[in-house]
C-alpha cells in the first residue's frame, strides 16, 4: 500500500530509510515504512539477538512455538513483500552528510549509501552511532569488577523512538521495552509509525492530520455518509487548525491524497478472500514439504472415511 506524498518522490538520498538490524524490531519498522511507500533498506548482519534463542515458545500466533530459523525467514519474507530491500552486511558507521541533512551509512563490505532517516534496531553496542551526538549523551559509563565500561545509553531515545539527532530513530529493544521478541516487534512498529508521521509532517501535513495507521477494513462498513467523499473532506477540514501555513492548493492536494489513502483501506469481499488465500499460500512456503504432504494425506484419508 504505497501512500508516499508526491513531494517525496524525488530525493537526493539513495534511500528514504535505512534500518540497522533485521530482527523483529527492525523488520517491523521496515514493514511500516515500506508499506507507506518509503524506499527502505534493512541491513542485517545475520546475528540478531533472537538467533541466540534455542526455541521460541511465547511469540503470539504460534501455539506450539516456532523455531527461530523459520520465524526469521517469515520476518524477512514479510519485510521484502512490503517493499524492503534486505542486505546481509554489518553497518560500521553512520555519519552526517555534508549539508547536515541525512546520513552516510558505511557497511563492512558493501558500498556506502545515503539515507534521509536511520532506524537503529540492534542490541549491539551502538558504536556505529558514535560521533552523531555528544558522546556523554549517547553513551554511559559504569564500573564492573574495578574496570570502567561504556555502553550505549538505553534511555537515549524517547518512547516513540525519536532522538536529539534529527532523522535518527532508535527501535532497539531497550529499557521498558524489555528483551522479549514480541516486545521488540512492538517497539519496531511504534518507531516505524513515528518515522512515517515524521515524513508526513515534513511533507506539510499539519500535526492534527499527520497521525498514521495501517489496517484494512471491510468495504461493507463503508456505508451511509462515509461513502460520500464530501463527508471525508469535511472530516479532514474539521481537524486542520486555523493557523496552518499551507497554500490552499497544497492543502487540497494533501486532503485528497489522504482521502484516497483512507478509502483504499476498505476491501471488497472477493478481495478479502483473494488475500486470505494468498496469505495461506505464502505461509506454506515456510513449512517443511514433507509435513505438508503428510497433512494432505491425512486430510484425504479423513474425507474418504466421511470425516470433515
Amino acid at each position: 500500500m504505497s501512500s508516499i506524498d508526491t513531494a517525496r518522490a524525488e530525493t537526493p538520498f539513495d534511500h528514504d530509510v535505512v534500518v540497522v538490524g533485521g530482527g523483529p524490531a527492525g523488520c517491523a519498522a521496515g514493514v511500516f515504512t515500506a508499506r507507506y511507500g518509503l524506499d527502505t533498506v534493512i541491513f542485517d548482519r545475520g546475528r540478531s539477538s533472537i538467533q541466540r534463542c534455542a526455541y521460541l515458545e511465547n511469540y503470539l500466533g504460534f501455539p506450539a512455538g516456532i523455531d527461530v530459523e523459520t520465524l526469521y525467514g517469515l520476518l524477512h519474507d514479510h519485510a521484502e513483500e512490503a517493499g524492503c530491500e534486505i542486505g546481509s552486511d554489518l553497518v560500521e558507521s553512520l555519519e552526517r552528510v555534508d549539508d547536515g541533512e541525512g546520513f552516510l551509512i558505511s557497511p563492512q563490505e558493501g558500498e556506502p549509501v545515503t539515507a534521509r532517516r536511520v532506524i537503529a534496531a540492534t542490541r549491539y553496542d551502538g558504536e556505529y552511532m558514535r560521533g552523531l551526538d555528544d558522546e556523554t549523551a549517547m553513551f554511559e559509563t559504569h564500573e564492573h569488577d574495578g574496570e570502567e565500561h561504556e555502553h550505549f545509553d538505553k534511555g537515549y531515545a524517547e518512547s516513540d523512538g525519536t532522538t536529539p539527532v534529527d532523522g535518527l530513530f532508535v527501535a532497539s529493544p531497550y529499557g521498558e521495552t524489555g528483551y522479549q521478541a514480541s516486545m521488540a516487534a512492538g517497539r519496531g512498529t511504534r518507531v516505524g509509525i513515528t518515522v512515517v508521521e515524521d515524513v508526513r509532517r515534513e511533507a506539510g501535513y499539519p500535526d492534527a492530520v499527520a497521525n498514521y495507521y495501517d489496517w484494512m477494513r471491510r468495504e461493507a462498513e463503508l456505508d451511509g455518509e462515509w461513502s460520500d467523499r464530501d463527508r471525508w473532506r469535511t472530516y479532514f477540514d474539521d481537524r486542520v487548525p486555523d493557523d496552518h501555513d499551507l497554500e490552499a492548493d497544497r492543502l487540497a492536494e494533501i486532503r485528497e491524497r489522504e482521502i484516497d489513502r483512507r478509502l483504499e483501506t476498505y476491501l471488497a469481499d472477493d478481495e478479502i478472500e483473494r488475500r486470505i488465500e494468498r496469505g495461506h499460500e505464502r505461509l506454506l512456503e515456510h513449512i517443511d514439504d514433507d509435513l505438508i504432504v503428510e497433512a494432505a494425506r491425512e486430510i484425504e484419508t479423513e474425507r474418504e472415511n466421511g470425516g470433515s
